[in-house]
């Protein structure tokens, strides 16, 4: 395990463990965190234990233009149930995500500390989140963060049948429109895969990386 000094230098991704567990310690400042992002690094630790940094091997993403929309989601599109925006509700869908009860995790990794943190991103121009509305309320979204032509998704919820993958959706045919040639996932799901989202090997995930970020 290593533990992070004041710099916001990280170690080698192939130090991490098998689970994906790289470092520990350090802060959630702008700079540390778009430093994480750019090497294929990211923060996951519960409320009032040290800041966990991993990158997982395999790593599961979503590349835009291999977008899957099924059949039942192709008719929830066209219903017009559901309308959507980017970036109108960025500190509400962070805290609606960290309100969700997910199988196998006692409470949530959301805490305060994260919501201040991401909302500085928002702030810089690095965060973003996407919205799925029913009659004026938000019924789902997603958030995470944007550099150069990746995008890497945090958290999504739901409260209404389908509104995350309605947003999810939306979201990753506006990417695939603007350049983004990649949307981390970070973790794989059924969810997710559903969607789309493959598992890649971490040496091809930091490949794309280096490839496609530009630090704004």
């Amino acid at each position: 395990m290593f533990i992070l000094s004041n710099d916001i230098n990280f170690p080698p991704v192939e130090n991490a463990e098998e689970d994906g567990f790289l470092a520990i310690g350090g802060d959630l400042s702008p700079s540390r965190l778009l430093e994480g992002y750019r090497n294929g690094i990211f923060p996951w630790y519960n409320d009032n234990d040290p800041i966990c940094w991993w990158s997982p091997d395999p790593r599961c993403v979503l590349f835009p233009d291999q977008l899957h929309i099924s059949k039942s989601m192709k008719k929830v599109i066209n219903s017009n149930e559901f309308t959507f925006s980017y970036n109108k509700a960025f500190e509400k869908v962070m805290s609606e995500c960290s309100t969700i009860i997910r199988k196998g995790q006692n409470g949530t990794w959301i805490h305060p500390e994260m919501i201040i943190a991401y909302k500085k991103l928002f702030e810089l121009g690095h965060g973003f989140s996407a919205e799925a509305w029913h009659e004026d309320q938000l019924a789902g979204g997603l958030y995470g963060v944007r550099i150069g032509k990746i995008c890497f998704g945090e958290s999504m919820f739901s409260k209404r049948t389908n509104a995350s993958k309605f947003a999810f959706i939306k979201l990753a045919r506006q990417l695939q429109e603007q350049g983004v040639t990649m949307i981390d996932c970070q973790m794989q799901t059924s969810h997710l895969e559903s969607l789309g989202a493959v598992l890649i090997p971490r040496k091809k995930f930091i490949e794309i990386l280096n490839r496609n970020i530009q630090l704004i």
